[in-house]
């Protein structure tokens, strides 16, 4: 499958290098985040690298719920244990839990639905910033420190009808911040769909931290060095 690039088989567990992660942030989900950049101080693994690897190895089901409890970096070593009919916890070597995933409803392993929902749901997500948490920052008069962004992903789920849809996609339904003093929470709701056919929703919920009011010059200037990346990396 596709995704067998961005990853490694060890003896002692899964491991994602840095230029792997930063390769499926940039490419698949257009995601310049610079925590997944290889020379990061605080580099950390793509969520949704992790996400498409429960699809891989554990195919995908009408129901499915995802937890992101801990941080991989290129020193973990993921533990992919063997499910249960309704859930299973990935964990590092030292049994620390990073990832819950709960299943329900029918199952499939076809490759071309996972890889379909996978892109899809990438380029999805890959839009977070600045496309969708621009607006909402400046609704609020908030944001990230430009200097340190912190926007983390927490969780997704999703419940789909079907699982066999020739012409896939995810299109945005509504976008929400609930800001708690230095932090907020944010939340994608999205739809997928199947031709012009809605055939399931999801939603994702996002962390931001350390924030700040919002300082159009500074944020405005930290997004167009982000779009300057993007369109440095199609070129």
């Amino acid at each position: 499958m596709f995704l067998d690039r961005y990853y490694q088989h060890h003896p002692d567990g899964v491991v994602i290098s840095p230029d792997q992660a930063s390769q499926f942030a940039k490419g698949i989900c257009q995601d310049f985040n610079p925590i997944h950049d290889p020379d990061a101080k605080r580099f950390c693994v793509p969520g949704d690298l992790l996400f498409s690897m429960v699809l891989q190895h554990y195919g995908l089901s009408q129901k499915m719920q995802f937890r992101f409890t801990g941080m991989v970096n290129e020193q973990t070593r993921l533990q992919l244990p063997k499910a249960t009919a309704e859930q299973l916890i990935i964990t590092d070597q030292q049994g620390k839990s990073l990832l819950e995933v709960s299943f329900a409803g029918e199952k499939t392993y076809n490759e071309t639905m996972i890889e379909a929902l996978i892109r899809h749901y990438g380029a999805f997500s890959g839009q977070n910033f600045p496309t969708l948490l621009m607006p909402l920052m400046l609704e609020h008069q908030v944001m990230f420190n430009p200097a340190r962004p912190l926007v983390m992903y927490d969780s997704m789920s999703f419940e789909l009808q079907t699982l066999d849809a020739d012409n896939l996609g995810i299109n945005l339904r509504e976008t929400t911040l609930d800001v708690q003093g230095k932090r907020a929470d944010e939340h994608l709701h999205f739809d997928f769909t199947d031709a012009d056919k809605v055939i399931g929703k999801g939603i994702k919920k996002a962390i931001l931290g350390g924030l700040r009011p919002y300082e159009k010059t500074a944020i405005e200037a930290f997004a167009d060095n982000y779009e300057q990346r993007r369109k440095a990396q199609s070129a």
